[in-house]
């Protein structure tokens, strides 16, 4: 059976420099410690720098959990990260209301913003799998 390449380790260690904020890890689809690492600020360090050597294996496991398809993950979370609080990453996933509602809301709030940090592997995935 072929392995999937849905995330990119090199995109981890990209989210990683912004590890103490939890990139990475919900990236990695990990929303539960990226959320302890946001409001701890990567376990005071200690645990930002642990992951340094810790993104391979969380790169395998994404890979093995989510589908491949027409939309990259690693592309959807660039424009979540950079441009979320515009909806760019929603306009992305088809997903035009709600990616014009972000633009127009600053990301509703930035509680939507929040939110697609928590879900957008799933919201990915989900989109993925409806194609095959």
């Amino acid at each position: 059976m072929p392995q999937n390449n849905t995330h990119s380790v090199v995109i981890g260690y990209i989210a990683w420099l912004l590890g103490f904020l939890g990139c990475h890890r919900f990236y990695y689809g990990k929303p539960i410690t990226g959320t302890i690492w946001f409001f701890t600020l990567g376990l005071l360090g200690i645990g930002w720098l642990i992951d340094l050597f810790l993104i391979p294996g969380m790169d395998r496991d994404a890979d093995r959990k989510y589908l491949e398809g027409s939309l990259d993950y690693s592309l959807g979370w660039i424009l979540l990260i950079f441009l979320g609080f515009f909806g760019v990453h929603r306009m992305y996933m088809g997903k035009w209301l709600t990616g014009i509602l972000y633009l127009f809301t600053a990301g509703l709030f930035g509680l939507g913003y929040l939110f697609d940090l928590w879900t957008l592997n799933e919201q990915i995935d989900d989109i993925n799998s409806e194609e095959g």
